[in-house]
């Protein structure tokens, strides 16, 4: 079996367990940054060539697109897709995951509680959106943030109405949403495999920080699902169409609300917080997919590793 990591940093500690993971099994495994490729589309005939030369066509990917290069890398999943290659996470899956209000629209769609939020345009009145949402405290969120970055808590109507004003001003789009008391700054993160529940941590943010990302000073320890919190976290991955993802939940008095569905979630605070091989968990879900297929095409498993530069 030859797979593809498609990373910008063969360093980090989830592509690195990923290789290590697939190695393991006695698969071939090379890290490619995506943004290192190119791709042909002729009739009838599509290719990738990677840093000049042609890739040769893979059993199955791992895409761990950055938020950064949504675009350009999941055009690079997509072009694999085409080729018929089984990628770990589906091309428009990630699209959807990486809109944080395409996100939001299909949960609720489908059932799925999560936090009051309101979007509107820098033309809408700040006074009308923060009614809207509940009133303060609220929690703005810029479309485009991630890890915790562009998240602010606004704890009065008078300082709302202020960050509101400002964020317009300066065309920036954001997400308004009802602030969680009850919460006390932690979350859940359930890592979801192929439709499975394969480990869970609870997430605490560090004092004074309201956020519980650990890049921004939490911290994490293994966490048991309630019934409840492992079946909103399976309907969410559905929903998303996520085969694998990390549904991020915060405790509520009205049960877990899904806060965000990602779809390139960090293995190194689920691995290291539950003591699960979660990178094996993922190789798992690929052998089962792939492996039946691969034995047919015995010449992938026969090209030279350095045809690839790795």
């Amino acid at each position: 079996m030859r797979i593809y990591i498609l990373s910008r940093n063969k360093e980090l500690y989830s592509t690195k367990r990923l290789v290590e993971a697939a190695e393991t099994r006695g698969w071939e495994a090379h890290v490619i940054d995506y943004l290192k490729c190119s791709i042909e589309i002729m009739k009838d005939e599509l290719k990738i060539n990677y840093e000049g030369q042609e890739l040769p066509t893979p059993d199955a990917i791992i895409p761990r697109i950055g938020a950064s290069r949504t675009f350009y890398g999941t055009a690079m999943v997509r072009h694999f897709e085409m080729m018929d290659v089984f990628s770990a996470t589906g091309s428009l899956a990630i699209k959807r995951s990486r809109d944080k209000l395409r996100s939001l629209q299909i949960l609720s769609k489908n059932g799925i509680d999560m936090p009051k939020t309101v979007f509107a345009s820098n033309k809408s009145s700040a006074k009308d959106v923060i009614a809207l949402s509940g009133g303060a405290p609220l929690v703005l969120k810029i479309l485009e943030g991630t890890q915790g970055v562009g998240v602010v808590l606004v704890e009065s109507e008078k300082a709302a109405k202020s960050v509101l004003d400002a964020f317009y001003g300066m065309d920036v789009n954001l997400l308004v949403q009802e602030y969680i008391e009850e919460a006390g700054g932690a979350d859940i993160r359930a890592f979801i495999v192929d439709g499975k529940v394969v480990g869970a941590m609870k997430r605490q943010g560090a004092e004074g920080d309201f956020r519980s990302n650990l890049h921004q000073g939490g911290s994490a320890v293994a966490h048991k699902l309630t019934k409840k919190e492992k079946e909103t976290a399976l309907a969410a991955a559905k929903a998303m169409g996520l085969g694998i993802c990390g549904v991020d939940m915060i405790p509520s008095s009205r049960g877990p609300l899904v806060m965000e569905v990602n779809s390139s979630p960090g293995l190194e605070g689920i691995e290291k917080s539950t003591k699960i091989d979660i990178a094996g968990k993922i190789m798992d879900y690929i052998a089962q997919h792939v492996a039946p297929k691969c034995k047919t095409h015995p010449k992938k498993r026969k090209i030279k590793k350095d045809s690839i530069g790795a």
